[in-house]
């Protein structure tokens, strides 16, 4: 049944008077927001009302300001529509970004103060939603909604964004790397790159690839770090095995809160990076990861475990609390599995083993398989037809 649905029958038990609009209004707001953006991590929906009857507010989601605005109809309540829908239109046509520089730190506010909320990799694309001053609100293709500064991203309008999204590119597929302004590794550096990194190709030669930043700007990067972005996706084929490997090139990195590259990571930004390597994209948090794949039965310990599995850890739902979800890592086999927690390192849940975590253990609540069953998590290949 759809939710609007459900609003409906819900509003109209209340009657159709006027005397409790503002309080009633607020309702109707909230029970929108909570069936079209239950998860404020990939929506905006901030809309208000005052005592008059005005709606202020941002929404990205035209669907749930049509909603709000049939329901306020139908209840006969009368309002001041002043709801900005996202794209906002200070952005003019450049409603689209790609990443310029190597990570780009995206905050939970436009403030440079602000939590770290996820980061972005070069050539990655962006869908601008809002400007406030020099930051921009921007949802990242794992639908992440937060703040990018300026020098972060090329802003691009959509001819623009459609030939970079067009023209062929390479891959980083070293961890770390230099780009030059020429095709000598003693020539001085463009910028540093990390592994994941895209750029547009201009040319290829024998041991380098000419290339082009999104702002325009041109450098040469050897093919010792990179490949051909297409032949290296189709050449891509995920196993426990490549998982693994992947996971363990990135041991003793440096636990960063809101990190999703080889220079910081934290936990859901770990198995969100391995994954990646591997062609797949993650939702961002391990909160949202728990969503994905098939659920393992674990009541008798984790012998059924395979490599590549996803292990998450928190609190258990209790009959006064909800579950959280705030840990993940993953399985590599031998009872144990590797996660970011200080920094990228292997646990065992193996009590006899000098690696055991029993912190960890003693909070896991469940484990997901991806590899075999990629619900809820996206292909970087091309859907074929």
């Amino acid at each position: 049944m759809k939710p609007v649905y459900l609003l409906c029958v819900w509003l109209t038990c209340l009657g159709t008077g006027q005397a409790q609009t503002p309080s009633r209004m607020q309702q109707l707001i909230q029970s929108i927001g909570q069936s079209f953006a239950p998860d404020r991590r990939v929506a905006v929906f901030t809309i208000e009302s005052n005592s008059e009857g005005a709606l202020t507010g941002k929404t990205n989601l035209p669907a749930a300001h049509r909603a709000l605005l049939d329901l306020l109809d139908q209840q006969k309540i009368a309002y001041v529509d002043s709801i900005e829908i996202l794209p906002s239109k200070v952005l003019a046509d450049n409603i689209y970004g790609v990443v310029n520089v190597s990570v780009a730190n995206i905050r939970s506010q436009a403030r440079d103060a602000a939590e770290l909320a996820t980061q972005a990799l070069l050539g990655m694309p962006l869908r601008v939603l809002d400007k406030d001053r020099g930051w921009y609100l921007v949802q990242t293709p794992d639908h992440y909604i937060s703040w990018i500064d300026w020098g972060g991203f090329q802003r691009m309008n959509q001819a623009e964004f459609d030939a970079w999204e067009a023209a062929p590119k390479i891959i980083l597929v070293t961890p770390f790397a230099f780009s030059y302004e020429e095709a000598d590794k003693t020539s001085q550096t463009v910028s540093d790159l990390v592994a994941g990194n895209r750029l547009r190709l201009v040319q290829e030669l024998p041991a380098f690839f000419k290339v082009a930043y999104p702002d325009g700007r041109e450098a040469f990067v050897a093919k010792d770090d990179a490949r051909l972005y297409n032949e290296w996706l189709s050449s891509l084929s995920t196993t426990e095995e490549s998982l693994v490997q992947t996971a363990k090139r990135m041991m003793g990195l440096p636990y960063l809160w809101g990190g999703t590259s080889f220079k910081g990571v934290d936990c859901s930004g770990f198995t969100k990076t391995i994954y990646y390597m591997n062609g797949w994209e993650l939702p961002r948090d391990a909160s949202q990861q728990v969503h994905t794949g098939q659920l393992l039965d674990t009541s008798d310990g984790f012998s059924g475990l395979r490599p590549g599995d996803l292990l998450f850890f928190g609190t258990k739902a209790t009959e006064q609390t909800a579950e959280k979800v705030t840990h993940v890592g993953m399985w590599i086999g031998n009872e144990e599995f590797i996660h970011a927690s200080g920094k990228v390192r292997i646990s065992s849940m193996n009590s006899k083993a000098p690696n055991f975590d029993e912190f960890e253990k003693n909070r896991f609540i469940r484990a997901k398989r991806l590899l075999s069953h990629p619900q809820g998590i996206q292909s970087l290949k091309p859907e074929t037809p």
